[in-house]
């Protein structure tokens, strides 16, 4: 594996790693589109509306108008390589973004500018604040009629909470859109018709006062939160473009506030600020800080340096005919064609075959790629999502992307019985290419069982083996993924565990206590839905037992007395027990934990709970009351109301399972007028009747 001390054709310096953030229909997939053209990377505008899109290059995704999987592409602009994923807006595919924002150093996050915040554009951005990632905003869409970048701004600031700093002041409303003046640099930039690029000319006469306002309440922003930008605003009482644009950079990078843009990207304006500002503000691979990862147990760090030991983390696969495509993101060294390389989750040997740029569904190759790269690999074999892929001399294993639970599953049969190993073949392919979805067989009825994210996840999955592998399935009706709780637990629950078949014996006694338990209200369980303790004293039970107690806790929470429906919720508290000299054992305490937990679940009071999201609907006023009816129908709880545009807009936290063919009954109830959107929200007690009927 040969390294390179300077990758002269791309300096680290001159890389961003980006990703496009929004809520579904904000435009983020012709933003992307208009990226690439713009850029030169290609030569026609790619439509959503016309299936011509680069990135959404599945025919799911251009028969239904919406991402679905995250596509790489990359380009150049000014001088730097743009490595861009495209990511998925829907809720049912948030686990692809999840993934995607594990391997990025920044994103910008696209906005209606009609309907400014959306509840998908919430989740996405606290995605990215969980994973730290610096971003950007673009007010998309100033061409529409009920557009306003300060109303957008302000739902930014209200529902969101960062410091917006709005770098763009519009010139025109509406259809009357026409470019923007740039605060930092006082000028104008005006497209005309059909133009591509646009042309930069005095700040208009009529915009002047309002543009020198919003400069200068621009600085002070600035100067306030950015010490260096607060020295020359007191000397000067103004900032150079130079220390404003310095300043903003540093502002993007610590998170301390959130550049704002605005334009028509379906319309091309905007665009070239939106890639001078990716450019300007969000972090190179040098920005952020380099990687960590384990190895033998301590904690070891890897720079952004081709020159280093080699580390990659693999965030994507497609099973496709033809081979195995593996996403990479590269955070140190270099990666050769032909090298081999170590996974340090399997601990195997793979052969790096090829090595790709990446393009949507096209790609070109390249000898090498080096830290701060994101590529594709052809040839390995046995790497998944989430694998780390390392120098062989060099071991280092980074943290995995998490992986969301299943919420949603059917029931999926091949219809002619000489296709249930084709069938089985396909799942496997579809569970590897996305974590999210998880595949088993049903113990009681034999039946395959795909889980996944949403009805909408489930639904495309299915349609791909269609698809792709000519089988012809049958699919259940979609049901939920239910959980079981303690509602009241129990104290001093005794367990003795013996067993006597000749030979050495099994012995293990064990006490427990079973107590409900919420995250919050405890500081000591930051693990999770489940915590064990042991409050055992005198050494009556060895260490190793309470492990093994632990452990057969644990495997007891699998299926819980109600339904069979793994237990969450709960604390257990280990508080005395007995050992015998010769007959205990791990394996007995283990055993005893298992059987111990379940007979005390089965003493206690249960509860079931149901997943429930939080559902947006968007109807004309006349349609409000059918829709509240419905709702109610539904067990749904309205919790907040208004109007934007014209429209109602209703919120309300209802039952998943009540939600199945929701947006067929909307869409009906509405004459087609009626949109709505869904986010999960966690888990609630099922009623009563609900409870039964799953039971």
């Amino acid at each position: 594996m040969r390294t390179h001390t300077n990758a002269r054709t791309n300096p680290l310096t001159t890389v961003r790693n980006l990703g496009i953030l929004a809520h579904v229909d904000a435009g983020k997939t012709t933003v992307t589109e208009r990226i690439l053209y713009t850029t030169g990377t290609t030569h026609k505008r790619g439509e959503v509306h016309d299936g011509t899109t680069v990135t959404d290059f599945d025919p799911q995704e251009r028969d239904r108008g919406i991402t679905i999987f995250a596509a790489a592409v990359s380009c150049t602009w000014a001088g730097h390589r743009i490595n861009l994923i495209d990511t998925p807006g829907h809720v049912d595919f948030a686990d692809e973004v999840e993934r995607s924002l594990r391997v990025l150093d920044g994103a910008v996050a696209v906005f209606d500018a009609v309907a400014g915040v959306e509840p998908q554009s919430e989740s996405v951005w606290r995605q990215a604040d969980r994973h730290g990632v610096p971003r950007i905003a673009f007010v998309n869409k100033m061409d529409r009629a009920g557009a306003d970048l300060d109303t957008a701004v302000a739902s930014i600031r209200e529902r969101l909470h960062p410091v917006p700093l709005v770098v763009h002041l519009p010139i025109g409303t509406e259809s009357g859109f026409t470019g923007v003046v740039d605060l930092p640099r006082m000028r104008a930039l005006v497209w005309a018709d059909g133009a591509d690029s646009a042309e930069e000319k005095p700040v208009p006469e009529a915009l002047r006062e309002e543009a020198a306002r919003r400069r200068r309440l621009l600085e002070e922003a600035v100067a306030e939160r950015h010490p260096g930008a607060l020295e020359e605003f007191c000397d000067r009482e103004t900032l150079t473009a130079a220390t404003l644009t310095g300043a903003l950079r540093d502002l993007t990078r610590t998170g301390d506030g959130v550049v704002v843009l605005c334009g028509s990207a379906y319309r091309n304006r905007g665009v070239e600020p939106l890639l001078d500002a990716v450019v300007a503000y969000l972090p190179s691979p040098l920005d952020v800080p380099p990687v960590r990862g384990t190895h033998d147990g301590a904690e070891r760090e890897r720079p952004a340096d081709p020159a280093a030991p080699m580390a990659a983390l693999a965030f994507k696969v497609n099973a496709t005919p033809t081979g195995r495509l593996m996403y990479l993101r590269v955070y140190s060294g270099t990666i050769e064609k032909g090298d081999t390389v170590w996974d340090a989750g399997t601990r195997r040997t793979e052969r790096v075959g090829r090595i790709l740029r990446v393009r949507a569904d096209r790609h070109d190759p390249l000898e090498h790629a080096v830290a701060g790269d994101i590529v594709a690999v052809v040839g390995l074999k046995s790497a998944r999502a989430g694998s780390t892929l390392c120098a062989p001399g060099a071991p280092l294993l980074l943290e995995r992307p998490g992986a969301a639970e299943p919420v949603v599953h059917v029931a999926v049969e091949a219809r002619r019985s000489t296709d249930t190993e084709r069938l089985a073949s396909a799942l496997a392919r579809l569970t590897e290419e996305d974590p999210s979805l998880a595949v088993r067989t049903d113990p009681e009825t034999g039946q395959t069982v795909l889980s996944g994210m949403g009805e909408l996840h489930l639904e495309v999955a299915t349609e791909r083996v269609r698809r792709e592998h000519g089988l012809e399935v049958s699919v259940g009706r979609p049901g939920v993924a239910y959980r079981e709780t303690v509602g009241e637990g129990v104290t001093g629950f005794v367990h003795r565990h013996v067993k006597q078949d000749g030979g050495a014996g099994q012995f293990a006694h064990v006490v427990l206590d079973v107590e409900p338990w919420k995250e919050e209200a405890d500081g000591d369980a930051a693990g999770g839905a489940f915590v064990f303790r042991s409050t055992v004293v005198g050494g009556r039970v060895p260490q190793e037992y309470v492990r093994a107690v632990e452990a057969g806790c644990r495997d007891a929470l699998a299926e819980g007395p109600l339904g069979g429906h793994p237990v969450t919720g709960l604390r257990v508290t280990l508080t005395d027990g007995q050992t015998h000299v010769k007959d205990s054992s791990d394996t007995a305490f283990r055993t005893a934990g298992r059987f111990g937990l379940r007979d005390a679940l089965r003493a206690s009071r249960m509860v079931l709970l149901e997943p429930v999201v939080e559902v947006t609907v968007t109807v004309p006023e006349d349609g409000l009351g059918g829709v509240l009816g419905d709702l109610a129908a539904r067990r749904g709880r309205v919790t907040g109301s208004g109007t934007r545009g014209g429209a109602a807009v209703v919120t309300a936290t209802v039952p998943l399972a009540e939600l199945f063919g929701y947006a067929t009954r909307l869409r009906s109830r509405t004459q087609g007028r009626g949109t709505f959107t869904a986010r999960p929200t966690g888990y609630a007690p099922a009623p009563g009747a609900a409870a039964t009927a799953v039971r």
